[in-house]
């Protein structure tokens, strides 16, 4: 019989004296617990900063290589994960399968608890098999304990296929950070409910996430300046966003945005090109195409 888990040492197992009688406290107590509590966790991701930056450059050198980038996490931090690759199609307009989340247990596992899972590294690396990843894919172990057997798993199939790898935990010198290439290591103390990493963790690695995926995005082009460049006018609200993008880069009318945009196709960046230079949409595709698509070096 093996013997029984003991994981008291981790810092997300801790308990924290700050939250001791908190179901004694009123409410208004118990909710400044939570806010002071928070704010550790902005102190703890910008510890990280240098690891996440240099995710965020090999991500992006990665996906511009023709790569994808995939996360994997159980629980909280798989449904994160999926969280963020599920906004990247929408809020860049790039291809669904080009940022890939994992979470142990399926998609299911998005709306039910299917604790078991977490416990197969064999379920992990079989799920990265069923994606066709490879060497050139880039993978994201996400584990707030820094010790969840399938995001392990996973990360030991990565690196034996060759890929890079780099991983999120929120405790110290962690096993997912020996394994990997990048560790990003975001330590924001112990949880104001023991062990629940939904909270502190779990801010802190949609921190992260946020910064890996945005980030990436901008060193691909699809940001000029802090606008949203690469959108799609596909309801009445993006047409606006559309739109304002145009005559805020090209700094010209909403009629004349919408009359370049109806020119380009509906594509943003090759709208902001035209109005900007005033040169049709043959040179505004031509000049974007041998500058990777950024609109800065396109108008510069």
């Amino acid at each position: 019989m093996s013997e029984p888990l003991d994981l008291s040492h981790l810092t997300t197992e801790a308990i924290n004296p700050a939250s001791e009688n908190l179901d004694a406290m009123s409410t208004l107590d118990m909710l400044g617990v939570f806010n002071r509590e928070d704010r550790k966790v902005i102190e703890a991701v910008e510890a990280a900063l240098p690891r996440i930056a240099e995710a965020v450059d090999t991500i992006a050198g990665a996906l511009r290589a023709g790569g994808r980038l995939f996360y994997t996490g159980a629980g909280t931090s798989g449904r994160l994960g999926v969280l963020d690759a599920s906004e990247c199609p929408p809020t860049f307009n790039v291809p669904p399968g080009l940022v890939v989340g994992l979470i142990a247990g399926g998609d299911y596992a998005l709306r039910n608890a299917v604790e078991g899972v977490e416990d197969s590294p064999e379920a992990g690396a079989a799920d990265l098999q069923a994606h066709g990843f490879g060497a050139g894919d880039m993978l994201v172990g996400i584990a707030a304990s820094g010790r969840t057997p399938y995001v392990l798993g996973a990360v030991d199939e990565a690196n034996r296929l060759g890929a890079v790898t780099a991983g999120i935990a929120c405790a110290k010198d962690s096993e997912l950070s020996a394994r990997v290439r990048i560790p990003i290591e975001v330590v924001p103390g112990p949880e104001v409910v023991t062990g629940s990493t939904r909270l502190k963790a779990g801010t802190a690695t949609k921190l992260v996430l946020n910064m890996l995926s945005t980030g990436v995005m901008v060193r691909l082009g699809y940001v000029y300046s802090n606008l949203m460049v690469n959108v799609q006018p596909r309801n009445r609200k993006l047409v606006d966003r559309a739109q304002r993008i145009v005559m805020a880069v090209a700094r010209v009318s909403r009629e004349e945005a919408g009359r370049v945009l109806e020119e380009s196709g509906q594509d943003v960046r090759i709208a902001c090109v035209m109005a900007r230079l005033g040169v049709p949409r043959e040179e505004a595709v031509r000049r974007l195409a041998a500058c990777g698509g950024r609109i800065r070096e396109a108008i510069s």
